[in-house]
């Protein structure tokens, strides 16, 4: 546990705060939704007897996404998100603490050892997370698993993002929902420039009847990684 000068909301994403210390600098954070809890090595710091959990933009695309002034993050209390490619949980654990204990996140992996880790790490001590072991490019089979949902937070190593996305959501993204997808130009097409795959990518989710709201490059945290938020249309 490390101390702090003080801690304020974010100035526009809910759920998310600063962490200023003695230096003056300042870090992301969430509110600890398990107090006494750190899920990858993360410090943890109180502050008026609340618990918060430093945020790190290197391991986590969200946050790089935050810290590069990104547009919108549609991830607000209560409600209800999947998440696509959750891996052990860095980034899906601070969904959760945004959540709240009102909200649940639906957690998709692939991996067995991988969604081992998330259940016995992170999805022991937070009961608003669901994990679901599956592919995320066939949603059909996890379709009675997933209610409708606010979001769509897509991080997957796979061709063809973009379509993976635009299916999932088909099957359970509300109207007028939002979704974010963190680019791998290299995953998609390692003879393409980052932003040629990036354009190509959007291309697609405007062709599923998606509205592009904004896109950032995540460097220097993440090489030839973009995030994108679309809006789905009606």
């Amino acid at each position: 546990m490390i101390n702090v000068v003080d801690v304020n909301p974010h100035e526009r994403f809910e759920g998310v705060y600063w962490a200023r210390f003695q230096d003056n600098s300042r870090r992301l954070a969430t509110k600890n939704l398990s107090p006494g809890h750190s899920v990858y090595g993360e410090q943890l710091v109180k502050f008026h007897r609340k618990e918060y959990r430093l945020w790190d933009a290197y391991r986590s695309k969200l946050a790089a996404a935050i810290l590069k002034q990104i547009k919108e993050v549609p991830i607000r209390a209560s409600n209800r998100v999947l998440y696509l490619g959750a891996a052990s949980g860095t980034t899906a654990s601070h969904v959760s603490d945004i959540l709240g204990e009102e909200g649940l996140v639906f957690c998709v992996e692939f991996a067995q050892r991988t969604m081992r880790e998330l259940i016995d790490q992170v999805c022991s001590e937070r009961p608003n997370i669901s994990p679901i072991l599956a592919d995320a490019r066939q949603p059909s089979a996890y379709r009675s698993l997933v209610s409708p949902v606010d979001a769509v937070y897509c991080d997957i190593a796979q061709p063809e993002q973009a379509r993976i996305l635009a299916d999932n959501a088909d099957l359970f993204l509300r109207e007028s929902g939002t979704a974010m997808i963190a680019l791998k130009s290299r995953s998609v097409d390692v003879t393409m420039s980052p932003g040629a795959v990036f354009t190509q990518e959007k291309r697609t989710l405007i062709q599923r009847g998606f509205e592009i709201v904004d896109t950032v490059r995540l460097e220097p945290y993440e090489k030839d990684h973009a995030m994108v938020i679309a809006r789905k249309q009606t």
